[in-house]
């Protein structure tokens, strides 16, 4: 039972639990002003994926072609640490962290792994 719920609060990413970014030499997470900015656009990475990001709290990552092309909906908020958590219709939710490193837009998830963002 216990299992069971830690594995469904990692699954979830819920604010019980303080994530421990794991940052490199020159990451500078986005401040308040650059988080905000993400209302109202799409963010596309080099495996083709988006990350749309609706002025009003919607959130829609749509998958390469690579990787079955859906669309996966959901809502996003900014929390407290500077992440950006969603919480897809299914049920599950994550938080992520965005970092520039010198003139590079990084992803950062919960668990570590990083995917840049294709410049403009």
């Amino acid at each position: 039972m216990i299992l069971r719920l830690a594995l469904a609060c990692t699954l979830v990413g819920t604010p019980l639990m303080a994530t421990e970014w794991r940052l490199k030499e020159g990451d500078r997470p986005l401040n308040a002003v650059e988080l905000e900015a993400l209302a109202g656009r799409t963010l596309t990475f080099y495996d083709d994926g988006r990350s749309t990001y609706s002025a009003g709290g919607s959130f829609s990552y749509t998958y390469s072609p690579a990787n079955g092309g859906g669309t996966a909906f959901g809502t996003y908020h900014i929390a407290e640490d500077g992440s950006i958590c969603t919480r897809f219709r299914n049920g599950l939710g994550r938080c992520d962290l965005y970092v520039l490193n010198g003139t590079r837009m990084l992803l950062i998830t919960e668990t570590g792994e990083r995917y840049p963002v294709r410049p403009e």
